[in-house]
C-alpha cells in the first residue's frame, strides 16, 4: 500500500522534474524570501510575516507549475499538422485573408506555455510586432504584441503566432530564420496567459478539431493535408 501511495505521489508531482531553468531560478528566489520571512517571525513574532511567507511559498509552487515543460515524443505522419500549443480552441475561421483559415488557441495560466512547431521544415521568417495587451481571450487580442513564425516545407507553408496577454507581456522565441524544425519541436514560450494563432491554407487542409475543444501541443493533430 505504501508503494502504491509513493507511485501515485510520484505521478502527481512528476512534472516538477520538467520545469524550465527560468522557472527553477525564480521559484528558488521566492522560496528563499519565504524562508527569510519565517526567520523574522521567529525573531519578532508578527503573524503578518507567517502570512506573507505562506503566500510566497504558494507563489514559488505556482511558478514551478507554470514553467513546466513536459516531455512529448509524439511522431507525426507526413499529412498531419501538430497542434502548436496547449489550451482551448477559441475560433476556427477565415479572417483578413479569405484563403487562410485561422485557428486561435487560448492558454490560461494553468496550461503549459511552451509553443511547438506544427510541421517539419525550415523557418522562413520570424516577425515580431509591437501591439496592445488585451486579455488573451478578448476578440481584440489579435492586435496584441505578437511574434509570427513561418515554416516552409517544399510547397507547404504554415505560420503560427505567439500572442501576449494582459499580465506578464513577454514572449520568448527560440528559433531564427533558416533553422530546421521537426513537427512538435519546441519553438518558444509566452508568459502567463496568452494566445497562439495557427494560419493554414484553407483549400489544402482538413481541420480535425472544433471550437471549444481542449488541445495539447505536440500531441493533438489539429489538421490533415489534403
Amino acid at each position: 500500500m505504501l508503494q502504491d501511495f509513493k507511485r501515485s505521489l510520484g505521478e502527481v508531482f512528476s512534472w516538477i522534474g520538467t520545469v524550465l531553468p527560468i522557472g527553477r531560478k525564480t521559484a528558488v528566489k521566492i522560496f528563499l524570501l519565504a524562508v527569510l520571512l519565517l526567520g523574522f517571525y521567529f525573531y519578532q513574532g508578527f503573524f503578518i510575516e507567517v502570512f506573507l511567507a505562506a503566500v510566497y511559498f504558494l507563489l514559488a509552487f505556482f511558478i514551478l507549475f507554470f514553467f513546466r515543460d513536459p516531455l512529448r515524443k509524439a511522431e507525426f505522419a507526413q499529412d498531419e499538422i501538430a497542434c502548436p500549443a496547449d489550451g482551448k480552441i477559441l475560433s476556427i475561421k477565415t479572417e483578413d485573408n479569405p484563403d487562410i483559415i485561422v485557428i486561435r488557441i487560448f492558454l490560461t495560466v494553468f496550461n503549459v506555455h511552451v509553443q511547438r512547431a506544427p510541421i517539419s521544415g525550415f523557418v522562413e521568417e520570424v516577425k515580431y510586432t509591437k501591439g496592445h495587451f488585451f486579455f488573451a481571450n478578448n476578440p481584440q487580442a489579435d492586435k496584441n504584441e505578437r511574434n509570427l513564425i513561418t515554416i516552409k516545407d517544399g510547397d507547404k507553408t504554415v505560420a503560427f503566432e505567439q500572442i501576449t496577454g494582459a499580465i506578464a507581456r513577454r514572449i520568448e522565441c527560440w528559433v531564427t530564420k533558416d533553422d530546421p524544425l521537426k513537427a512538435g519541436q519546441k519553438a518558444g514560450l509566452i508568459y502567463f496567459g496568452s494566445q497562439v494563432a495557427l494560419y493554414l491554407p484553407k483549400d489544402r487542409v482538413r481541420i480535425t478539431v472544433k471550437e471549444g475543444q481542449s488541445v495539447q501541443g505536440a500531441l493533438t493533430v489539429i489538421g490533415l493535408w489534403k
